[in-house]
């Protein structure tokens, strides 16, 4: 988490775009000069150093106080003491900004002090780092960068894509790509001490230079510095892209939570991006084609897309690779298939992907009324798969020629072009940067050019559709937190008006609050459905015995088949602490005396004999976002199978529909081979009561499980079959 927020939108600008540069120190800031220098900045720069006479050139001053005047930047360059020293010195001097190059702060042992004096020592004044490169102005020739870069300043009317990262050797490594992919600004945020990755990547947002955001994130910064950034880049049509690495290990609750080994962090991750409007790129390369994907188109108004090829075997490997991502290839209506027969060869047949034959290769007016007519149709994108030759040992003339008609019939046609190659090497540099220029996306490798689609279309849903709340991040039982106790609601409608059926034996009106620091408590089954029964959770009727008259007592009272289980035991199944489907008194002595051996108590309940589906609802804590709602295929089995979807509360009835309709095992909801459909009325409703129980209590809340959520057949309702609360209470 980044230290203060404080610096105002004007201060960081000025240390963004400087035009006064001081480097402090030796070699480090030696190199940034002369890195500066090779961007062409015409500013001034400004060496400091107490001994040296001569740095790249330039007279040196002495200290910070000898400067003709306050710098706009500053690169700070020497060890992480004297770091602390030179903020200092250059906040009273009024300066703009700095950039803490050393490490040896919060990431060592001893660190974690000194990087607080730094924040002090900074006040007002902007600091990227400590323990980062700094930044890559690639507009405005700045570099205040202490190494080799891959950047080229960019032309005076050009825009370009910002990249921020965490890491600056990734950042590095980004800038030597070879892509086409004209970068506007580089910057690292090592230790997020003072500036935070969301608030560095809003800077750069106003620049309106800018045409495409990248993020490499290791862990968010603040939860409502991404929302404010979001909606920021949003309002200004801005496409994010967010590589996010780093999966935190599972708490000690997944030995006793379905939930926690489903709705890890990196799901909570995945679903807070989703919710942004953010796309994820799952490796560099992908990062890297979205990014020129949304310098070149911005976000997509969906996922049709129109393939077309010069063989056979490449709309053989466009459409298996389409199969594993969420596109679309939509088959041609008649009318577009005529249109498009009427400028193939006769032996030519139509269909998407196109493969258009080689019969019109090397006929650029030919080739123009090909794709003109096949990209008529109404296609989100429309993709020529074009490998061009080696330009060192082959002629690329007709390469050129097809390159050619494919520009002029999109801008005939108004599509969105993509060319993409097979294999990234055969994508030169100066081609795609030509093709770039054209309005072109020139995209290096199949797999890689559909990700970025795919990222762009997912962008483009997200701005279709209203913005969402911020997230309800509950602060840790005993922790005062950031987030206020009264946010957002569930916006659900009659979740809490469902029959939650007979409550078990002892049912309290309220339950107390939690002391603060108290240790988390794992509730039985009973206690869990009580609690959950109170918020409009239809459970099984029962309750709780704890002997064997009793048992069979509450099974005559119930009726029909009963289920009794264990009470006190984690993971029953495993245990045997289960039985269902008991009918004789007989049997049901006989198991509440085995089940009495291994647990506490037993719950009887009616057996519910008309369930058609199994679903798991559970929450689970992350620190940063607080209560991960998981909805997936649920049983026994919910692991193995890995069938769920997670979302961040609050969440909404559409949310949930979307998240049950999207699961593997969505078609044994809705009937699967003559089977009977679920209710799935019953069951969204169940999920929303169990969202609106986790509002009203995520400040005791640690984890939840309904595994099973048993939903019976349409019309007959949903009913939690299961359920584990860890919670914390009070030792009373």
């Amino acid at each position: 988490m980044s230290g203060t927020d404080s610096p105002s939108a004007t201060r960081i600008a000025r240390l963004l775009r400087p035009r006064r540069i001081a480097v402090i120190g030796g070699l480090a800031a030696a190199r940034v000069a002369e890195q500066c220098d090779r961007m062409g900045f015409d500013g001034a720069l400004w060496p400091v150093h107490p001994k040296r006479d001569r740095i790249a050139g330039r007279a040196v001053f002495r200290s910070v106080a000898d400067l003709p005047g306050a710098p706009d930047a500053a690169f700070v360059g020497v060890n992480r003491h004297a770091t602390v020293e030179a903020v200092s010195a250059l906040a009273r001097a009024g300066a703009g900004g700095a950039i803490c190059y050393a490490s040896g702060f919060r990431e060592s042992d001893d660190g974690a002090a000194l990087q607080q004096a730094l924040v002090e020592a900074a006040g007002e004044m902007p600091i990227l780092g400590p323990n980062c490169y700094g930044l890559l102005n690639l507009l405005d020739g700045v570099a205040l960068w202490p190494d080799q870069h891959g950047g080229r300043r960019l032309e005076p009317d050009e825009r370009g894509v910002a990249i921020v990262s965490q890491s600056s050797n990734l950042a590095i490594s980004m800038t030597m790509q070879r892509r086409g992919l004209p970068v506007a600004y580089v910057a690292t945020a090592g230790n997020q001490a003072q500036l935070g990755l969301s608030r560095i990547a809003r800077a750069l947002l106003d620049d309106n230079r800018v045409s495409a955001l990248g993020l490499h994130v290791e862990g968010f910064d603040s939860v409502r510095g991404f929302e404010t950034l979001a909606r920021e880049a949003r309002a200004r049509k801005v496409p994010v892209v967010v590589m996010k690495t780093g999966r935190s290990e599972r708490g000690r609750a997944a030995n006793l939570s379905h939930t926690a080994s489903i709705a890890g962090s990196d799901a909570g991750a995945d679903a807070f991006l989703r919710r942004l409007g953010f796309a994820r790129a799952p490796g560099i390369p992908e990062f890297l084609e979205t990014l020129k994907l949304f310098h070149v188109h911005g976000a997509l108004g969906g996922s049709r897309l129109g393939v077309m090829c010069c063989s056979g075997g490449e709309a053989s490997v466009l459409s298996d690779a389409v199969a594993d991502t969420g596109l679309t290839l939509p088959e041609p209506t008649p009318d577009h298939a005529a249109a498009v027969k009427e400028t193939l060869h006769p032996l030519v047949p139509v269909a998407n992907p196109l493969d258009y034959h080689t019969f019109s290769w090397g006929d650029g007016p030919a080739l123009a009324r090909i794709f003109t007519a096949f990209a008529r149709e109404a296609f989100d994108a429309v993709m020529l798969v074009l490998d061009f030759p080696r330009p060192d040992r082959c002629d690329d003339a007709e390469w050129e020629i097809t390159a050619g008609a494919f520009d002029r019939a999109m801008r005939a046609s108004g599509t969105k072009g993509v060319i993409a190659v097979t294999l990234g090497e055969n994508l030169p540099e100066a081609r795609a940067a030509q093709l770039t220029k054209l309005g072109i996306a020139p995209l290096a490798g199949v797999r890689e050019a559909l990700a970025a689609i795919e990222c762009a279309a997912r962008v483009g849903t997200a701005w279709r559709a209203p913005p969402r709340a911020p997230i309800i991040v509950h602060p840790a039982p005993g922790d005062p937190g950031s987030a206020p106790e009264d946010g957002p609601r569930n916006d659900s409608k009659g979740a809490l008006e469902n029959e939650p059926g007979s409550k078990p034996e002892g049912a309290r009106e309220s339950e107390p609050r939690s002391a603060p620091g108290s240790a988390p408590i794992l509730l039985d089954e009973a206690a869990a459905k009580r609690w959950l029964a109170e918020f409009g959770v239809p459970v099984p009727p029962g309750s709780v015995a704890h002997d064997l008259e009793r048992a069979v007592e509450i099974a005559a009272s119930l009726g029909g088949p009963v289920a009794v289980k264990a009470l006190g035991v984690a993971h029953k199944t495993e245990r045997q602490a289960v039985r269902l489907g008991l009918r004789q008194p007989a049997e049901i002595r006989d198991t509440a005396q085995a089940l009495l051996a291994i647990g506490s108590a037993v719950l009887v309940e009616r057996f519910e004999a008309e369930v058609v589906a199994e679903l798991i609802v559970g929450l689970h804590r992350d620190p940063q976002l607080g209560l991960m709602l998981a909805v997936g295929s649920g049983g026994t089995l919910v692991e193995l199978v890995a069938d769920s979807v997670t979302l961040l509360l609050p969440v909404t009835e559409s949310e949930v529909r979307d998240a049950l309709s999207g699961l593997r095992s969505a078609p044994m909801l809705r009937g699967w081979r003559g089977r009977a459909s679920a209710d799935v009325d019953a069951a969204v409703a169940s999920i929303l009561a169990i969202t609106d129980f986790a509002i009203a209590n995520g400040d005791r809340i640690e984890e939840l499980d309904v595994n099973p959520l048993g939903v019976c057949r349409r019309g007959k309702g949903a009913v939690a079959l299961d359920a584990l609360i860890r919670t914390r209470e009070s030792s009373e």
